[in-house]
């Protein structure tokens, strides 16, 4: 099996630029995931984030997980726990609209921080679909448009602390899945690894790289390449000793009344359209997500492929702009 991919992005400003499109091309096509370096954003930004996130679950978050842990007799289990994950978790929503200025027991400082992060990855996000769209042979700004919807995409980042768990073996971090959205940054612990993703029937660990951003691909690229690249299966091992796991997940994702269909230009032939993937509303596709995150995606575009059919035979198709 190859290396996990871990790219350059500064070699696309020189003589390397195809061999670097050529790695990414790799990338998204074989592995859903890749790991960016030297992406422009600047490492005492990051260094600062890492800091005060630790720095934040330590004071207003671990002593909550414990408690939590203990009510639920996770600290004693015996057999194999399947419907809970060992991460301790808050939300932050940027677009359409931010909520960081209402999130409890932020400091003003690390609000004011997470806003400037969540800045530097929003640009990351688009200039990353850019080199997409080019790779896809889609014009510029082509994912991003369909991303937008009426309004804007949606833009959240997910905050995790993993907590050294007594059983491992029982409890994962976090259960496999593939993620519902787009386009997802991961900004992760640098000293402690635990994220694995599912290739070739094998669990490959994502090798921590201190200052790196992890990429992957959503089940909506999946549908929007027609199937060219791939969402892939991802899990969190929980570690038994150290101070936990930081991650920091930025998802990128198409905004609530966007309509995703794959692109015309990955069409395959007139005889070959029954094996396309299904054109729906993302909001109707997260509806159905919440409830089966952590199965299968084939059975969800079966699903959406079913409702598209019965909107075509009742209403007429979707309008795609």
């Amino acid at each position: 099996m190859n290396s996990f991919p871990i790219i350059n992005l500064e070699k696309l400003n020189g003589e390397e630029r195809g061999l670097t499109m050529e790695k990414i091309k790799d990338a998204c096509e074989n592995w859903g995931f890749f790991e960016c370096v030297n992406h422009g954003i600047p490492h005492e930004l990051l260094d600062r984030v890492e800091k005060m996130t630790k720095e934040h679950y330590k004071k207003c978050m671990e002593d909550r997980f414990k408690e939590s842990i203990k009510n639920r007799g996770l600290d004693s289990v015996r057999s194999e726990v399947n419907d809970v994950d060992w991460e301790s978790t808050f939300y932050l929503k940027h677009l359409p609209l931010s909520n960081i200025s209402h999130v409890p027991d932020l400091d003003d400082d690390y609000r004011t921080l997470m806003k400037a992060f969540a800045g530097k990855i929003e640009k990351l996000s688009e200039e990353l679909l850019d080199l997409l769209c080019e790779n896809l042979g889609l014009e510029k700004g082509y994912l991003k448009k369909v991303f937008y919807g009426s309004k804007s995409p949606t833009f959240g980042t997910k905050v995790s602390n993993y907590p050294p768990c007594p059983k491992p073996d029982l409890i994962k971090g976090l259960r496999a899945h593939t993620d519902a959205g787009g386009i997802i940054l991961l900004f992760q612990d640098d000293k402690v690894s635990g994220l694995q993703l599912l290739k070739d029937g094998e669990w490959v660990d994502v090798p921590p790289v201190k200052h790196s951003i992890v990429v992957n691909l959503g089940d909506q690229l999946e549908v929007i390449t027609n199937g060219k690249y791939k969402s892939v299966e991802h899990r969190v091992i929980a570690q038994t000793d150290g101070e936990g796991r930081m991650s920091i997940a930025s998802f990128y994702n198409p905004g609530s009344d966007s309509v995703i269909f794959p692109a015309p230009k990955l069409i395959g032939k007139e005889s070959e359209k029954n094996d396309n993937y299904p054109k729906f509303v993302f909001e109707d596709y997260m509806k159905l997500y919440s409830a089966v995150k952590f199965q299968a995606k084939e059975p969800r575009f079966e699903a959406m492929k079913a409702m598209e059919t019965t909107m075509v035979n009742n209403v007429g198709p979707l309008a795609t702009a």
